[in-house]
């Protein structure tokens, strides 16, 4: 898959809530889903007299001026720093073969599907700032969609959420509480979403992870994944 590919069913995975366009950038309204949804980003050249146009517009929907910053766009990312932008959440994407991620899938007490979220899976985001408003992206997916709920030594331990765009299937939101770490939740979580989009007809597993977080990094190249691309955001 290429970056563009990526990024586009990173989107339709978890979507904003409204895009527009406004000269040569996308704005996003995030209503409180988190940077990705709310980040503005370029789709066409620009001068310096747009950035302050994209500036206006998203402080039309009372957002914070924030920008992502993808692969090749250096002279974009330098005016940004030139104007007192700061650089946000450097974040690496990752992709593997479905198959290769399904092979062993995870015992079926353990880790399972299901939407909507049950109600111990939105505790255990809750408890990881994966409020309401991001529940709230989850819902505008409009493709198939799954939460995956962990169980470890008959307690709840982890979720996640796992969409569909087209052949590709992208996990977000996985979290595992702090206190049942290491005990191989998060696995058996990439287990049961890449079964589950097995099931969906996926080729491909996509997922984005902050770069500065080498635990889950490692676990993510254990399972064969690749780095595949890479973002930052910038905000004053």
């Amino acid at each position: 898959m290429t970056p563009d590919q990526i990024f586009a069913a990173m989107e339709a995975t978890w979507p904003a809530a409204s895009a527009l366009s406004c000269g040569p950038w996308t704005i996003r309204d995030g209503r409180g889903g988190g940077k990705r949804v709310s980040a503005a980003t370029a789709h066409g050249p620009w001068a310096e007299a747009d950035i302050t146009a994209a500036e206006t517009a998203m402080a039309a929907l009372a957002q914070p001026a924030l920008f992502m910053i993808r692969a090749g766009e250096d002279r974009f990312d330098a005016a940004l720093h030139n104007r007192g932008y700061r650089i946000l959440d450097p974040v690496v994407t990752y992709a593997g073969p479905v198959a290769d991620l399904a092979r062993t899938p995870p015992d079926p007490m353990s880790t399972f599907a299901h939407w909507p979220p049950l109600a111990i899976a939105t505790q255990l985001w809750a408890e990881a700032a994966i409020g309401p408003a991001r529940l709230a992206v989850m819902g505008r997916v409009t493709g198939a969609k799954a939460a995956i709920l962990a169980r470890s030594l008959d307690h709840p331990t982890g979720a996640a959420f796992v969409a569909m765009a087209g052949t590709c299937a992208v996990l977000h939101a996985l979290e595992v509480a702090p206190l049942r770490r290491r005990q191989g939740s998060a696995r058996n979580i990439m287990r049961a979403a890449a079964a589950w989009a097995q099931d969906q007809g996926a080729e491909a597993l996509v997922l984005a992870v902050t770069q500065s977080n080498a635990p889950a990094r490692q676990l993510y190249s254990s399972f064969g994944m690749a780095a595949v691309g890479y973002y930052h955001y910038r905000q004053k």
